[in-house]
């Protein structure tokens, strides 16, 4: 199944939830902002989500500096 991850093409092996991909893929859940076929889904509701084909994610990780 092909979903398109920052602007890139990727191949997953089956269906899966948005929580559980970025836990499988070594995402923290907590320091990620997810947008899901251009909108930002709440995360208590990432688990009930499940990726299908042509799915669009945009994932952005917080970085602290200082």
């Amino acid at each position: 199944m092909k979903l398109i991850i920052n602007g890139k093409e990727t191949e997953i092996e089956s269906s899966i939830s948005l929580y559980d991909f970025l836990k499988r893929t070594g995402t923290n859940p907590s320091s990620v902002i997810v947008e899901y076929n251009f909108e930002i889904p709440e995360k208590a509701k990432w688990q009930g989500i499940i990726l299908k084909e042509g799915d669009n994610l945009e994932i952005v990780k917080f970085i602290g500096g200082g």
